[in-house]
C-alpha cells in the first residue's frame, strides 16, 4: 500500500447543527460520536447555503459563482432572463476549474457513491471528472426506498453508474433504502481489484436527511414519543447541550424562533402535534441510520488496517431544511400539489416509500439555533454548520473544537496538502483553470500557525437574491424583501451567533468597508444580483419564541 494517507470525505445532506450526539443532539450517533473522541470538531465551518453550489465549492476549492453553480440550477432555470447564458451559471461543475478528483487521478483511486447534483446530462457527470468507479443520483433529491423512482412527472430518480444511466426499476434490488446502498457501493468499489495498491479518494456523499423523509420502521420505533413536546422544548435540551459540550458558548443569546406557520406548537391540537412529531422520528430515524451505515465503513477501514492512514471529513452541506415547501422560492404550491396527488401521508404510512413528508421551520431551528434561520438563508443558520475532522496523525489529540473560521473551499487545498499533490494553478488538460479560494487546514492543524484565515480574509455568499460578506469578525448581511428588510445590516460574527445586533449605526465605517469588499467580490465573480425575490406575498413570518 502507499504511504500517502487515503481521504474519505463523508457529506450528510440538509443535516442540522446540532443533530450529532457530540454536537449537542440526542438521536443515537455513536460511530460519528466516537470519531470525535480522538479526532476534532469545527464550529466555524461554512458553506453555500444550498446543496449543490456547495458541492461546487467542495471539488473546486473556489467560489460556487465561479464553478457553475452560481444558483442552483432549478432556481435559475426559471429565470432565463436574468441568469441564462451567463458565465458561472451552466448549472452543473463548470471546466473552469480543475475537480479534486481529476487532480488526484490516476494517482489515487477515485471513488463516489450517492448525490452528484453537479450536472443532470451525460458530459458532466463523475466519471467525466476524474472518478474512477462512481454511482450517483444525479438530480438534488429523490425517494430513498424503490418507489417512482423513474415516475417522470414529479421528482425522478436518476441514477448512473461508471458514465451509464441505470434502468431504477429493474437495475436497483426491491430491497433499495439510499443510506444502505451507497454505503454497499462504497464498500464494494474499495474491495474491487482496479484499486491495486493505490490511496483512495473517496466521496460518500448521502442524501439523508435530506426530504423526503423516509427510514425503516423499526429504527423510526426507537424515537417513538421523544420529540412529544415539540421543537420549542427540543431547541431548548439541545442548546443546553451544546453548551455543556462547548460547541457554543454559554453566554450564547439564540435568535427568536420565526415560523411561517400559521400556528405555534402550543396552539397545535393533539392529533397535529402527534402527526408532526411522528416526522421528526422520521427524522431521526434518518439520522440514526446515517451514522450506523457510517459505522460500516469504519469497521471495514479498521478491518483492513487502514483507518489511521485515512484523514475522514464529515459535515453536512448546508443548514438544516426548514422551508414549508409551498414558500420554496422554486416549485411551490405545485409542488405541494403534486405530493397530495402521488403520496400516502397518512400518520400510519409516515416514513415509508410512498410517503413524502418534510419537517418545517420549527423543527429546523431546534437544529440551528442559536443561529438564525437554516438552509437557503445567508444568515449563519444557512451556512455555518458542522464538520468533524479525523486524522489523529496530524493534529495530535483528539476530543477538541476548533472555532477557527473556515469555509468548504479549503478542502481541496487541505487534501492537495496532505497528498502532496500540488494544484495545476491556472492550465489543467489544456484549459484555463481558476485557483482555489480555499486554505489548507494543515498548517494550523499541525500547530505551525495559530490561524486558518487571517483577518484580511474576505469571504462573500450569495444564492437567491441572499448576500452576505465578511472579513474577520464582521459580518455584512442582506436579506431582500419579502423575507427580510432589503436592507444591509451588520453583525459581529465572532461575538453575536444569533445575528441578534446590529451593529450597521454603530459602525457605519466597517458596514462600508464590507460593501466595498461586496463590490470587488461581484466583480470577481461575475455574480448576478436579485434585489428581491418573486412575490411572495402569502409568505409572513412572526415570532413565536422570546429568548
Amino acid at each position: 500500500m502507499s504511504s500517502k494517507p487515503n481521504f474519505l470525505i463523508i457529506v450528510a445532506d440538509d443535516l442540522g447543527f446540532t443533530d450529532v450526539g457530540q454536537f449537542g443532539g440526542e438521536i443515537d450517533t455513536p460511530n460519528l460520536d466516537a470519531l470525535t473522541g480522538d479526532g476534532l470538531r469545527f464550529t466555524g465551518f461554512h458553506t453555500a447555503s444550498a446543496c449543490s453550489p456547495t458541492r461546487s465549492m467542495l471539488f473546486s476549492g473556489t467560489d460556487n459563482h465561479l464553478a457553475g453553480l452560481g444558483q442552483m440550477a432549478e432556481f435559475a432555470r426559471d429565470f432565463p432572463e436574468k441568469f441564462g447564458g451567463k458565465p458561472g451559471y451552466e448549472g452543473y461543475l463548470n471546466f473552469k476549474v480543475a475537480a479534486l478528483s481529476e487532480i488526484l487521478s490516476p494517482e489515487y483511486y477515485t471513488i463516489l457513491s450517492g448525490k452528484w447534483h453537479l450536472g443532470l446530462d451525460e458530459p458532466y457527470w463523475p466519471d467525466k471528472r476524474g472518478f474512477e468507479q462512481s454511482f450517483s443520483l444525479l438530480p438534488g433529491a429523490g425517494n430513498h426506498y424503490k418507489f417512482n423512482l423513474q415516475e417522470k412527472q414529479f421528482l425522478p430518480s436518476i441514477y448512473q453508474e461508471n458514465g451509464r444511466l441505470l434502468d431504477a426499476e429493474k437495475e436497483l434490488p426491491d430491497d433499495f433504502y439510499s443510506t444502505d446502498y451507497f454505503t454497499t457501493k462504497f464498500l464494494d468499489y474499495l474491495e474491487d481489484e482496479k484499486r491495486k495498491d493505490r490511496p483512495f479518494l473517496g466521496l460518500l456523499t448521502y442524501t439523508a436527511p435530506h426530504w423526503p423523509l423516509q427510514a425503516p420502521p423499526k429504527t423510526i420505533e426507537k424515537y417513538k414519543g421523544v420529540y412529544d413536546k415539540g421543537p420549542l422544548e427540543l431547541r431548548k435540551k439541545r442548546l443546553q447541550r451544546a453548551q455543556e459540550l462547548g460547541i457554543v458558548p454559554p453566554d450564547v443569546v439564540p435568535h427568536l424562533v420565526e415560523t411561517i406557520s400559521e400556528a405555534g406548537w402550543d396552539e397545535l391540537d393533539e392529533k397535529t402535534k402527534a402527526y408532526s412529531s411522528r416526522v421528526m422520528e422520521t427524522y431521526a430515524a434518518m439520522v440514526d441510520e446515517l451514522d450506523q451505515h457510517i459505522g460500516r465503513v469504519i469497521n471495514h477501514l479498521k478491518k483492513t488496517g487502514e483507518f489511521e492512514n485515512t484523514v475522514i471529513m464529515f459535515l453536512s452541506d448546508n443548514g438544516a431544511e426548514g422551508m414549508m415547501m409551498e414558500a420554496l422560492p422554486f416549485g411551490g404550491k405545485l409542488f405541494k400539489d403534486r405530493i397530495s396527488a402521488k403520496y400516502d401521508n397518512s400518520y400510519e404510512n409516515i416514513g415509508r416509500g410512498d410517503s413524502f413528508v418534510y419537517y418545517g421551520d420549527m423543527w429546523a431551528q431546534a437544529a440551528t439555533a442559536p443561529r438564525y434561520m437554516y438552509k437557503m438563508w445567508a444568515s449563519e443558520g444557512g451556512i455555518n454548520c458542522p464538520l468533524i475532522f479525523h486524522y489523529p496523525k496530524l493534529h495530535g489529540e483528539g476530543g477538541k473544537i476548533t472555532e477557527q473560521f473556515t469555509t468548504v473551499m479549503d478542502i481541496l487545498p487541505t487534501v492537495l496538502d496532505l497528498s502532496n499533490v500540488p494544484h495545476p494553478g491556472t492550465t489543467f488538460q489544456g484549459r484555463q483553470v481558476y485557483k482555489p479560494k480555499g486554505k489548507s487546514w494543515v498548517p494550523y492543524l499541525a500547530k505551525s500557525s495559530d490561524r486558518i484565515h487571517d483577518e484580511d480574509t474576505v469571504t462573500g455568499w450569495e444564492l437567491f437574491g441572499q448576500r452576505a460578506i465578511r472579513r474577520g469578525p464582521f459580518k455584512a448581511l442582506y436579506i431582500p424583501k419579502p423575507f427580510g428588510s432589503g436592507a444591509w445590516q451588520l453583525f459581529d460574527a465572532s461575538k453575536d451567533l444569533g445575528e441578534i445586533n446590529d451593529l450597521s449605526g454603530q459602525l457605519p465605517e466597517i458596514l462600508e468597508e464590507l460593501l466595498g469588499h461586496w463590490s470587488t467580490y461581484c466583480a470577481e465573480t461575475g455574480l448576478v444580483e436579485l434585489e428581491e425575490l418573486p412575490s411572495k406575498d402569502n409568505v409572513k413570518f412572526r415570532v413565536i419564541q422570546d429568548n
